[in-house]
């Protein structure tokens, strides 16, 4: 395919096509001449005269101009141009991974963080075209896929109402049953990833002969990852390294940290807890990820935040498209254009 600058062209051997232009360029001067000669011989002394005026150059030569001008633009197209074009892209599928660990009780967004939680997730999957598939994941002491990504919004928020509060929170898996999930050819070992307690995984090797070469960050524009926690991860993958490979695979996180960080403490069972929202984890999560990071510090803040991430889920893209047809609409425009001037004001084509 060759380059020229802004285009690339699938079939460029026609390019040669567009020395003929001189050669018919060269043709019709040699016409316009002869036309020139018969007019200076046989035309009447006031047309001889107006020969030379500005009006009348305008005339003689617009037409060719455009003419030939169309002609280019359509043996270009000949060539079956292609160009980079920004493209505007919306998600077409996102995964609502959602902390449903039992610091999720604290009032300090009411009436809870999990309760606060739910009500704006639905609020955003309403806000959804319906195009974008959504799925989700519940995370406490494991994390699983409650919803696998669809169209249908009644499905999806059937399953963000069955949320029931649990004990522990392995965000690390959350995150990497999500990033399965969007990316099922990851080659993730996520059964693997999830047993221990902060266990880092390192990914294998890629075998003999297997290229797999990490994607930019950010770079996978097709979907993207939408955790809402309070950060306080205690079993499972370390979620800074479970961002890493999402990263590696070019899926961005928009990370939505719920409660205050000063915290609250909780009672249960006869125990106590402070909870505290640990926002630091959650920026480097989202930074890692080229997502964005929110903070939602009580109900209607975090319904805004939703409404945020409808906004930039909404990105654009560079994307090589054939422009054959453009090329040939320009072309066909320019020459009928020239044709018709022609004829209005010679009678004639050329």
């Amino acid at each position: 395919m060759a380059d020229v600058p802004g285009l690339t062209f699938l079939w460029p051997s026609m390019l040669w096509l567009l020395a003929l232009v001189p050669a018919l360029a060269a043709l019709y001067a040699r016409l316009l001449a002869r036309r020139r000669a018969l007019a200076a011989r046989y035309a009447n002394l006031t047309f001889a005269a107006g020969t030379g005026a500005a009006p009348d150059r305008l005339r003689r030569y617009l037409p060719p101009l455009l003419l030939f001008a169309g002609l280019c633009i359509l043996i270009l197209a000949v060539a079956r141009p292609h160009g980079m074009l920004l493209v505007p892209s919306r998600q077409e599928s996102i995964i609502l991974a959602m902390d449903v660990s039992g610091s999720m009780r604290a009032t300090d967004v009411q009436p809870n963080r999990l309760a606060a939680a739910q009500n704006a997730a639905k609020a955003f999957v309403a806000e959804q075209p319906r195009q974008v598939r959504i799925g989700v994941v519940a995370i406490a002491g494991a994390a699983s896929l409650v919803q696998s990504p669809t169209d249908n919004r009644e499905d999806i928020v059937q399953a963000i109402d069955r949320f029931q509060l649990q004990r522990g929170s392995a965000i690390g898996s959350g995150m990497l049953i999500a990033l399965s999930t969007l990316v099922p050819d990851s080659a993730l070992e996520v059964e693997q990833m999830m047993n221990g307690r902060n266990t880092r995984y390192v990914p294998p090797e890629p075998a003999r002969g297997e290229d797999r070469k990490p994607a930019a960050p950010g770079s996978f524009d097709s979907a993207a990852i939408v955790l809402l926690s309070d950060g306080q991860s205690n079993i499972g993958p370390d979620p800074i390294e479970a961002a890493k490979l999402i990263a590696a695979r070019g899926v961005r996180v928009f990370t939505v940290g719920i409660g205050t960080v000063d915290g609250t403490t909780l009672g249960f069972d006869g125990w106590s807890m402070r909870v505290r929202l640990d926002e630091d984890t959650l920026k480097r999560i989202a930074t890692l990820t080229r997502g964005d990071y929110f903070h939602a510090a009580n109900a209607t803040e975090l319904k805004s935040v939703y409404r945020q991430l409808d906004t930039r889920l909404v990105l654009e893209r560079k994307r090589a498209t054939e422009i054959t047809a453009l090329f040939v609409s320009a072309g066909m425009l320019l020459a009928t254009i020239g044709a018709l001037l022609s004829l209005f004001w010679f009678n004639r084509i050329l």
